[in-house]
């Protein structure tokens, strides 16, 4: 799977070839730490006048550099997709090993630090129902109407919390239904390599 690069980051990406492999390296530690801490504009005030350029270029630069290592890392692709997604950029055969290289030695970090980021979603814990029948009112002698109350209970964080819901059977029976359709949809091949480029 190859990397789908807007203009706007090779234009990101346009500043590495003029600088050297040692600030290219450098660049790519400040485009973990950014990862991890966020953005530090004294590092790219005190890179650029290293450097000589503004300090705009180098902001840019490490995020176009963040971008690429990021994205890689999430899609967890290969070695040989990383060289031919860097090749279209045409930087040198010295700098596409050395873009390689820095994302062979960060993809377990960042992946790690991508993981931190997500959003831990509620998981399911337990749950509870309850069929209630209204055979009858006041102003209606025969009647059937039913209702299924559910009490879900969730984890999120280590914390307990529960959401009641009510609903008529045949509501949740078309539920019930579209749930076990998206299953099945789970199934097919190309849901397989979805998940698998997500992990």
């Amino acid at each position: 799977m190859l990397l789908d690069l807007s203009e706007e980051h090779k234009e990101h990406l346009a500043f590495l070839p003029q600088v050297d492999g040692a600030v290219v390296a450098e660049f790519g530690r400040i485009a973990v730490e950014f990862l991890r801490r966020g953005a530090n504009p004294k590092v790219y005030e005190g890179a650029a006048r290293k450097l000589g350029v503004s300090g705009e270029a180098v902001q840019h630069g490490v995020e176009g550099l963040t971008y690429l290592l990021a994205e890689s890392a999430r899609l967890m692709i290969s070695e040989l997709d990383f060289q031919d997604s860097v090749f279209v950029l045409g930087f040198s055969e010295e700098l596409n090993r050395l873009l390689l290289q820095l994302y062979l030695d960060n993809r377990k970090e960042i992946r790690t630090i991508l993981g931190e980021l997500a959003p831990s979603l509620p998981s399911y814990h337990s749950l509870e129902w309850r069929l209630d029948v209204q055979l009858a009112s006041r102003s209606l002698r025969q009647q059937i109407k039913p209702a299924v109350t559910i009490k879900l209970h969730l984890n999120q964080n280590g914390d307990h919390n529960t959401k009641v819901l009510q609903t008529d059977p045949a509501t949740l029976l078309h539920l019930v239904q579209q749930l076990e359709q998206a299953l099945e949809e789970m199934k097919t091949n190309h849901c397989r390599r979805v998940v698998r480029n997500i992990k």
